[in-house]
């Protein structure tokens, strides 16, 4: 089974989060929460889900994990102001490793100029960003794209979460 990497932080998309992890951990997958500080709670935007952080950022090792998953919501946008998680998140597109981003998850992959000439997706507010990021981007509910799954918004999720399975087979 695939340890997945999971960056977030507060203000996450909270079924954009619960939802995969469920999908995962029925498979036998294991999620590990990375974000600054190991040990803090990080609460969704709607405030229905909380997590425990597993490991702070300085701790881990790409090299250490299978995939990468970034839930939506502001969290992607915060993360993605801190040159560590950039630098964690490029590792798995550079190693072809599975990537996992819904919503704004693709703007941490923007930051880390990750998604030139690739087909993806994101939440409305996002695609001309994508588009400057030199992407192909596809208003469609689940877009693969080699490693890399993209979707929208939590409606999207069945799609996701099927996508994102077959690339951990």
């Amino acid at each position: 089974m695939s340890s997945i990497a999971t960056v977030m932080t507060d203000m996450f998309e909270d079924s954009e989060y619960t939802s995969p992890k469920e999908a995962f951990e029925k498979e036998g997958h294991t999620l590990t929460i990375i974000e600054k500080e190991k040990g803090k709670t990080v609460t969704g935007k709607n405030e229905e889900a909380e997590e425990t952080v597993d490991a702070s950022i300085d701790d881990v090792n790409p090299e250490d994990f299978d995939a990468l998953f970034i839930p939506g919501g502001f969290s992607p946008d915060i993360l993605r102001a801190d040159q560590r998680f950039v630098s964690f998140a490029k590792h798995f597109i550079d190693e072809n490793k599975p990537v996992f981003a819904i919503c704004h998850g693709p703007q941490l992959l923007i930051t880390a100029k990750a998604l030139e000439g690739r087909k993806v997706t994101g939440f409305t507010s996002i695609q001309v960003d994508l588009e400057y990021a030199k992407a192909n981007v596809h208003d469609e509910e689940v877009v693969v794209c080699h490693n890399l799954v993209t979707s929208r918004t939590p409606d999207d999720l069945p799609a996701f979460n099927r996508e994102s399975l077959k690339q951990l087979q």
